[in-house]
């Protein structure tokens, strides 16, 4: 599973950065909120294993294991119209996360109660916060879990 998910990510990295080079950067589609702001609080360190390794701070641990909404764009890991695990991000997948114009968004892993149909368009998802202490080059510390979608306005 967790090679599975690193090989996802690497095509996702190139797939994203192809899909750039189409369209220009545009700074209105970034989703800002105080919940993307929670997310982002997270910080990572290297430990002695040289596992990247999440550090939570008070800020986001309050929200953990609670029900817990962001809007934002879908990030497929596998291919279909209907997406039921898929990573959630501030940026639409046409905007290279790996440039260097906006550093690399936050992004977390969404586990939905039932699939939902693939849109370029920003969701919003409710869910409960789910915090792990895992190795972030191979699986998501970050999730949303019996989560739900709703069109965002």
């Amino acid at each position: 599973m967790k090679s599975r998910l690193s090989l996802i990510l690497a095509l996702l990295f190139f797939t994203t950065c192809a899909l750039a080079q189409k369209r220009a950067h545009n700074p209105a589609d970034v989703i800002r909120s105080m919940n993307w702001d929670v997310i982002g609080s997270v910080n990572f360190e290297m430990d002695k294993q040289n596992k990247i390794l999440p550090v939570y701070g008070e800020m986001i641990r309050r929200f953990a294991d609670r029900d817990f909404s962001l809007k934002g764009y879908i990030i497929p890991i596998k291919a279909g119209l209907k997406q039921q695990q898929f990573l959630l991000s501030p940026l639409p997948i046409n905007q290279c996360f790996f440039c260097g114009q906006n550093g690399v968004p936050a992004m977390i892993l969404v586990n939905m109660s039932s699939p939902i149909a693939y849109t370029t368009k920003p969701v919003l998802i409710e869910g409960i916060l789910k915090l792990e202490v895992v190795d972030a080059a191979t699986a998501a510390p970050i999730s949303l879990q019996k989560a739900t979608a709703s069109q965002a306005k």
